[in-house]
Parts: structure tokens; C-alpha cells; sequence
């Protein structure tokens, strides 16, 4: 989610991200598991080292793994296998407040039941578990898996607040991408609670199934800050590329409730059942979020991942959060993210973030340090050229002291509705 509300920039210089050829530890490990092939492996990650592990099911493809220069893994089910597990379990009838996803570093199919799960339907789906095998383990979680709605800067219609994720176009017309549950087809989204400022219609959405959509800018192209994610205070993050997520990696997630939160993706193709449908194929993560979340930015130094989709937990206790992924979301609608513009000093985005675990978990930052606009950074400025004694006469210092409390005034007004909003919107979502 950039400025303007998300708001994109109509700069010639903007640049469409694609993906680049493997340079990685996390791509390295993606390249061998589709070499080998998925009978013979069940998954890669990145260790807390930044050396890539890849899952084999025998020695053989152990050594082919090790003299390609990555760490090998025996385990005991293969990628088909899991994938047989998850194929069973999803035909099974759906049970709002649970979900599953592969789990590569322990080989194993993890069933998650929320706190609204029944002990009754949790032992039915128990029931299927032991039917599948040792390749599937149950675990119950605290707190109600939800979708999350609002986000890192707030877009708003008579459906509720959610959250601008990313600038995107087809090259004719910009349009922020975010969570499908944001809100269907027709949706008019409004960068003000008045509804003074509209922003666009959605155009396009995916949900349940998928979790993701498309609003069009009402003006065809938007504002300045086309490639920045802001993460509060008037700062932002420059994104650079796109990428899958890998397991191992640490990520980041924006969102106008809980601020910028940091954690670790866990798992890969995560299916949760809410309780307004089924979505699959999410990125599971340690990330905390909290009602409002919803649609804002999953990245990694400065890398584009996904959109915030729902989870459980806060940001006090802690949590589970699951993210669209943003590759699938793009291609599926033929849209491109808007980067910054490539520079001699900046070599193209690798095609994942988790290549910079290379040198440890602890070199992994949002990325690089960028303004956020439409913010009220703008009056300090005007402030103090305004009581600068060397520009302005003695009368002016009256004048500027004046508009500098009615800029202090508007502002506590608008925390004041924006705590409102979130106290509102919390307390609707559970």
C-alpha cells in the first residue's frame, strides 16, 4: 500500500517488476526440488544461516543435493505424498476455523483448529487425519482464524475499512491490488471517512478460493509514490521486486492497526477455512496481525510478497497470519507490480527476498528507507521556514503559531477518529 491512500506515482521513470533468474539460497533450493522432481524430494527452506535445505526421501538424492551445494535432509515423505494428504483432507467436509498447510522443515501435513472449533467436529477431523497416516499432525491454536480488515493506510467504503496493498498496472491504467475479502465487484473505496476523496471502484476480485483484488483509480493513474509501502510515521519502504515467499525467511507486514510487525514464514500452500469460505494456497507465517490488517504488504528488503489475508492471535500474545501470494495474484490478473526504477548502482531484485538470510537472519531488514507522502511530515517544513526570523517579519511568527496549532488540532481529530475507526472495526471482527 503506498501513498495517496496506496497512492501510485504517474512518473515515467516507474519500472514493472518481473522475476529474475535464480541467484538465492531460497532459489537455489526451488531450482533442485524441480530438478529432482517431487517423488524424490517434499520441499526446501533457508536455515537460520541462510544455507539452503532441501527434503529427500533417499540417500542417492541426498548426494546429488549435497554436490550441488546445499544441505540435504532424509525425510520420510515425499512432496507427492503431502500433497496426497492435503488432497484428502480438503475433501472432507470444510470445518470453518481450521487449516492446514505443508510443513517442509518437519515433513509433515500441520492441521491448525481454532478456538471455534467444536470438540465434536474437531474429533471428526481427527478422525480423517489418522485415516492419512503419520504424515499429518493436529494441533489447536488459540484465538478465531478471520479475515483481517483495514491496513497499512486505511481505504474506506460503506463496506468497512481494508487496506491498500500495491501499485499495480496493465499498462494503461494503475490500480491498487488488495484482499479479495475487501470487498466485492462495484465497491467504491474513498481515502477519507467523509468520503471527500474517492479513490476507485473494484474492478476485479477473487473470494474465497483465492484472496485478492483489483480497484481501479478513478482517475486512471495516481499520485506520487507509486513504488513505496509506508510502514507509519510518515516512513516508507522502497519495493523493488517481486517474489515468492520461502520457508526460513524473515518477512515484514504493514497494517494501519498493528503498525509494521516482523516474523518467519512457516509453511507453503496453506489452506484456511473462514467462515466466509475456503481459501488455498496461502503463505503461512509467524507474522502478528490484528483486526484491521487485512490486504496490507508482506516483503523482505524491499521485495513484494503478498497481501495480508486473515490469521489468529495479536500482536500482544502472538499469532498465526496467512498471505495471498502476490505472484499468483498478478498472474492471474494479467497486472504488473510498480518498482522503483532500476539504476546502474541497483542490480535487478533476485527472484526472492531470502537471499539475503545468506549472511543471517539478522542482516534482514524492511528495505531501503524512503518518505511516505500525504502525510503531515510536510507542515514541519513549512513551519519552520514560516519562523525563520531571516525570511518573515515579526507579525508572520504570530500568523505561523496560529496555522501551526490548527495543523496540531486537525490532527488529534483525525487520531482521534482513526483510533474510532479501528476500535470499531476490531471489536466487529472479533
Amino acid at each position: 500500500m503506498v501513498t495517496q491512500a496506496a497512492m501510485a506515482s504517474d512518473t515515467p521513470a516507474r519500472d514493472a517488476a518481473t522475476l529474475s533468474a535464480p541467484q538465492t539460497p531460497a532459489d537455489k533450493g526451488s531450482a533442485l526440488v524441480a530438478k529432482l522432481g517431487s517423488a524424490r524430494t517434499a520441499g526446501s527452506w533457508v536455515d537460520s544461516g541462510g544455507r539452503t535445505v532441501v527434503a529427500v526421501t533417499d540417500k542417492a538424492t541426498a548426494a546429488e543435493v549435497t554436490k550441488a551445494g546445499a544441505e540435504a535432509k532424509v525425510v520420510p515423505y515425499s512432496m507427492n505424498q503431502l500433497k496426497s494428504a492435503a488432497t484428502t483432507l480438503s475433501s472432507a467436509p470444510k470445518i470453518a476455523g481450521t487449516a492446514w498447510a505443508m510443513d517442509y522443515r518437519n515433513n509433515k501435513v500441520l492441521v491448525e483448529g481454532d478456538s471455534s472449533v467444536s470438540a465434536t467436529s474437531w474429533a471428526a477431523m481427527t478422525k480423517v487425519a489418522k485415516s492419512i497416516g503419520a504424515s499429518v499432525e493436529m494441533q489447536r491454536t488459540q484465538g478465531k482464524f478471520t479475515t483481517r480488515i483495514n491496513g497499512a493506510q486505511p481505504i474506506l467504503s460503506t463496506g468497512g475499512r481494508c487496506s491498500a496493498g500495491y501499485n499495480v498496472t496493465n499498462g494503461q491504467t494503475d490500480f491498487i491490488l488488495t484482499a479479495g475479502h475487501c470487498g466485492p465487484v462495484g465497491s467504491i473505496w474513498f481515502a477519507d471517512n467523509q468520503g471527500d476523496q474517492q479513490l476507485g471502484k473494484t474492478v476485479s476480485d477473487n473470494f474465497p478460493g483465492s484472496d485478492f483484488s483489483l480497484v481501479q483509480y478513478a482517475s486512471g493513474s495516481a499520485g506520487e509514490g507509486a513504488d513505496v509501502v509506508a510502514i507509519g510515521n510518515g516512513s516508507g519502504v522502497t519495493i523493488t521486486g517481486l517474489a515468492d515467499a520461502a520457508v526460513g525467511e524473515k518477512v515484514f507486514r504493514s497494517g494501519s492497526t498493528s503498525g509494521l510487525h516482523d516474523g518467519e514464514v512457516t509453511a507453503l500452500d496453506a489452506t484456511v477455512n473462514y467462515p466466509e469460505g475456503t481459501v488455498t494456497g496461502l503463505v503461512q507465517t509467524t507474522v502478528c496481525a490484528e483486526p484491521g490488517d487485512s490486504g496490507g504488504p508482506l516483503f523482505s528488503n524491499g521485495i513484494a510478497l503478498g497481501v495480508t489475508s486473515g490469521g489468529s492471535g495479536d500482536c500482544t500474545a502472538g499469532g498465526t497470519t496467512f498471505f495471498q501470494p502476490l505472484t499468483k495474484a498478478l498472474a492471474a490478473l494479467n497486472v504488473k507490480l510498480l518498482v522503483a526504477p532500476k539504476t546502474a548502482a541497483s542490480p535487478a531484485p533476485s527472484a526472492s527476498a531470502a537471499g539475503s538470510a545468506a549472511a543471517g537472519t539478522g542482516s534482514v531488514t524492511p528495505g531501503t528507507s524512503a518518505p511516505a507522502t500525504n502525510t503531515t511530515a510536510g507542515t514541519t517544513t513549512l513551519a519552520s521556514r514560516l519562523t525563520d526570523p531571516k525570511n518573515v517579519g515579526p507579525g508572520l511568527l504570530v500568523i505561523a503559531g496560529s496555522l501551526i496549532a490548527l495543523v496540531a488540532t486537525r490532527w488529534i481529530r483525525a487520531e482521534q477518529d482513526r483510533k474510532a475507526f479501528q476500535r470499531h472495526y476490531s471489536a466487529m471482527w472479533g
